[in-house]
């Protein structure tokens, strides 16, 4: 009866405080990086639309766009996307993909005209967008691993010199809710499955449980002859903008908008070893499974200039830091079987309805952007996007970020990430357009984070991390239709093609005991995008 109303006062403890800090620098990207969205129009060109205005895409890019326009318009979006990934983990290649249909970008404009000689019109509009489609699954499997989960597991321990009674679960303790281990949930749980001990005496030096004893007293850990990871992330990354937009002489166009962001990410994985050991049908095994699911909310601002220079244009935009509120939800199970042991089966799993609550800020960005305009005819335009990766923050409630630690790391691992964008228009007849584009997304990893030359902590009990190895590249075209001058359609395809690497987990520091060397799998992430944008203009 203690123990329970001990464990009940715990829980309460843990769920308020957030003793298991969620977030890494891999979490920190995901948090931030996005993705070409937008109306069919404006993604047929690359969402190069910087300068040229006149679009319900533009009011969180650059809100000056808005004063371009004559009339007011209301528009929806469409989206069917198919995700498909492959990877080869050691010469072992997997295939999976995936379907979802949302829409993509709602809003509308309103027009008002003026008197004045140098203020022509305002603007004011509504959009929203969707930034960044989370849905993708993976599998990644090999045959010839050198380590094991419980491999990893046990030099994470011995690197953060946990004692072997801090592991303990007593009447009076419990180690989830310990202060001294609230990073080292994922030790915690792999201790009470059974994945590692202190097999060699070491109070604080831990080694695999898969294994046996050789000549000279030696235990000599088992290599995995199977390893399988499997991932499915769902969720979203939308934004809500409000805007003004103002017309000085048909000349100079100034613009503002605010921004609300909502974040809802779901994250899934099944991970397992198999040893090569079997006694009456039963074989060594390990399973590792991970829940996450992260909602937040974010507040930013955007301002913007465009100048009209005859045929060319060119404008200037600042969006701020988007500064959120976050909580992740968060639940994970482990077991192990091993032949031989009293008790061979062992299961374990973290609290239930475990959370944390902490503040996340994304880097500002510039755009810079150009346009030229050939009459009704045709028109081709560019942007640049600049944003610095090492300013991302993470901090508690309090605002507070701790000593050396996370943000320490992200601005080791990450420099600044450019982004460009070239779209063109031509019109075959008044009512007939046709566009294509491309955009170019470098990765702000730098190349220790990468290839995993530098040390990546477990996300609470996630291991498994993807890292951006090169540029994303988008390949964009479309067509428009204008039925009358009123009502249009546009339509565009969008091919997104992304190279990653795909960790199970991190490699361990080569200065601590029995340090672990972790080989990625090659991860494409390729995706088509079918889009239809609906307008009508009043």
């Amino acid at each position: 009866m203690k123990k329970t109303v001990l464990y009940a006062i715990l829980l309460l403890f843990v769920c308020n405080t957030g003793l298991m800090a969620q977030g890494n620098e891999i979490d920190a990207f995901t948090l931030t990086n996005t993705e070409l969205g937008g109306t069919a129009r404006s993604m047929a060109m690359g969402g190069a639309f910087g300068a040229l205005g006149g679009d319900l895409s533009i009011i969180s890019t650059n809100p000056a766009g808005l004063g371009i326009y004559r009339s007011s318009e209301v528009a929806g979006t469409f989206n069917l996307s198919s995700v498909g990934t492959n990877t080869d983990w050691g010469g072992t290649s997997t295939g999976l993909n995936k379907t979802n249909f949302t829409m993509n970008n709602f809003g509308f404009e309103l027009y008002f005209p003026t008197s004045s000689e140098s203020v022509l019109n305002w603007n004011l509009g509504f959009s929203f967008n969707r930034l960044k489609n989370y849905n993708r699954r993976y599998r990644m499997e090999s045959n010839n691993r050198n380590y094991s989960m419980a491999d990893y597991v046990a030099s994470d321990a011995s690197d953060a010199g946990i004692y072997k009674d801090e592991l303990v679960l007593t009447d009076s303790y419990d180690p989830y809710f310990s202060s001294d281990l609230s990073g080292y949930w994922l030790p915690i749980l792999g201790y009470e499955s059974g994945m590692y001990d202190n097999i060699t005496g070491h109070n604080n030096r831990y080694n695999s449980a898969f294994g046996s004893w050789q000549g000279n007293n030696t235990w000599v850990t088992d290599a995995p002859i199977n390893s399988a990871l499997l991932v499915e992330e769902s969720g979203y990354m939308d934004e809500y903008n409000i805007g003004f937009g103002m017309n000085i002489a048909n000349t100079v166009f100034v613009g503002a908008s605010l921004t609300v962001t909502d974040i809802s990410y779901r994250y899934n994985s099944a991970y397992e070893d198999w040893f090569d050991y079997v006694v009456n049908g039963k074989q060594d095994n390990l399973y590792l499974h991970n829940r996450l699911n992260t909602e937040g909310d974010a507040i930013s601002a955007n301002i913007g200039v465009i100048t009209n220079l005859q045929m060319l244009r060119l404008g200037v935009a600042y969006s701020t830091p988007r500064y959120y509120t976050m909580t992740d939800y968060y639940n994970a199970e482990a077991g192990t079987y091993i032949n031989g042991y009293d008790d061979p089966l062992m299961e374990s799993e973290t609290p239930n309805d475990s959370y944390s609550e902490y503040r996340f800020r994304t880097p500002g960005k510039w755009t810079f952007s150009a346009a030229m305009i050939f009459g009704q005819s045709a028109l081709v335009s560019a942007d640049y996007e600049i944003m610095n990766y090492k300013s991302m923050k993470f901090s508690d409630m309090n605002g507070y970020d701790g000593g050396y630690g996370m943000n320490d790391y992200i601005k080791e691992d990450y420099t600044m990430m450019h982004t460009l964008k070239l779209g063109a228009e031509i019109k075959a007849t008044p009512q007939f357009a046709v566009r294509a584009g491309y955009m170019l997304q470098t990765s702000p990893m730098l190349r220790a984070l990468v290839d995993n030359d530098v040390v990546v902590d477990p996300s609470g009990t996630i291991p498994h991390f993807t890292t951006v190895s090169k540029p994303t590249n988008y390949i964009t075209a479309g067509v428009g239709y204008r039925f009358t001058p009123n009502f249009h359609i546009d339509l565009a395809c969008v091919y997104r093609m992304n190279n990653s690497n795909a960790f199970a987990f991190s490699s361990t520091s080569s200065d601590g005991y029995n340090p672990v060397t972790s080989d990625p799998a090659a991860l494409k992430t390729n995706t088509t995008n079918v889009v239809m944008t609906l307008g009508y203009k009043f």
